[in-house]
């Protein structure tokens, strides 16, 4: 069946599910038109001024391009203006895609770096998630994540925010980054710090590297959720340690085709997880630079894993399970998703 507006039953259900999203990142998230605005306000940058052109400039050679071209725009965030201003723009992007909660990956350290107070980036994001949810019903949670390619004093500098000033909103602590020469076990001590603070563990990990990556990522950081994890599906042993700890994957299908860590769609690792009966979330990543939604997301998921409305819905519930919203937030959002699946199925 196809909408009025051009969708197919599958999209248009999608489109108005109600949804949680877990690995989606600030700066990343940034749509074309806060990019080109703020290239243009900050002169001197190889960022394009015009949205138009942003799609061949995001468009990458391989994840050390993708990682070079992300700091060109994080090189556009100069002051807290600029930091709520995205911070907000990420949010009305995520209420039109009917997102209810999102755990938002910051890089505090990129900002703060550059000459942002740490604590007018900390008011700016509190400020545009309180907004948020009060203007667009879009609950928003931070994980402060370690830029790993910068290194320990960025790792250092990043524990020290999240621990020592403490947003209200700061749920857990990640490690993003490229994987290959950034050995893991090199953060376990800041990760202990972060875990002592009562922050969540969720690094990125067999993304770009083997399952090794994910090993130290659940050995020595103590990973309650594994960002991305596509190699995962190589080591057995290791599947069968993720599903019997119920560890969720944060997936997300067109990242992984756009830094070139997985060849082609067909090749997508998401049915063996599923198969092998793993906790298997849906999620963005870096949407306007790939060039795709969360809604994007749902629908490639649906087709690689031949799922019809029932099943994308019980896949948008893996989220909710998955997220670190407490009891009643999961029951209440869970509820929403079963409310509208049969709404659906009335008419």
């Amino acid at each position: 069946m196809v909408q009025p507006d051009g969708k197919s039953g599958i999209e248009a259900f999608i489109a108005g599910m109600p949804k949680a999203e877990l690995h989606v990142h600030h700066v990343g998230s940034a749509s074309p038109r806060v990019v080109a605005e703020l290239a243009a306000r900050h002169h001197g940058s190889k960022v394009p001024t015009d949205p138009a052109a942003l799609a061949e400039y995001f468009t990458f050679t391989d994840f050390a391009h993708f990682i070079e071209v992300y700091l060109s725009v994080v090189d556009l965030i100069r002051d807290a203006e600029d930091v709520r201003a995205l911070t907000y723009g990420v949010a009305e992007d995520m209420a039109r895609q009917q997102i209810r909660y999102a755990e938002l990956t910051v890089t505090p350290y990129s900002s703060v770096s550059r000459g942002i107070p740490d604590v007018a980036f900390m008011e700016a994001i509190e400020d545009a998630r309180k907004s948020a949810e009060k203007d667009l019903g879009v609950v928003l949670r931070w994980c402060f994540d370690i830029p790993g390619e910068a290194g320990l004093a960025a790792a250092e500098e990043t524990t020290r925010l999240a621990v020592d000033l403490a947003p209200e909103g700061l749920v857990s602590f990640g490690l993003g980054g490229p994987e290959i020469g950034v050995p893991r076990p090199q953060f376990k001590p800041y990760f202990d710090r972060a875990r002592a603070a009562g922050l969540h563990s969720v690094p990125h990990a067999g993304e770009t590297t083997g399952p090794e990556t994910v090993w130290d990522a659940l050995r020595v950081l103590g990973a309650e959720r594994i960002g991305h994890g596509t190699q995962a599906v190589k080591d057995a042993a290791l599947l069968d340690w993720l599903g019997e700890h119920r560890i969720p994957l944060e997936v997300c299908p067109t990242s992984n085709i756009a830094t070139r860590a997985v060849e082609r769609m067909d090749e997508h690792p998401i049915r063996q997880m599923v198969d092998a009966g793993l906790l298997v979330t849906v999620n963005s990543d870096d949407p306007p630079m790939f060039g795709t939604d969360l809604n994007t997301e749902y629908a490639v998921a649906a087709q690689l894993l031949g799922l019809d409305e029932t099943g994308v819905a019980a896949l948008a519930k893996n989220s909710v399970e998955a997220s670190f919203l407490d009891t009643a937030g999961k029951a209440r959002l869970a509820g929403e998703i079963d409310a509208y699946l049969a709404e659906w199925d009335k008419g």
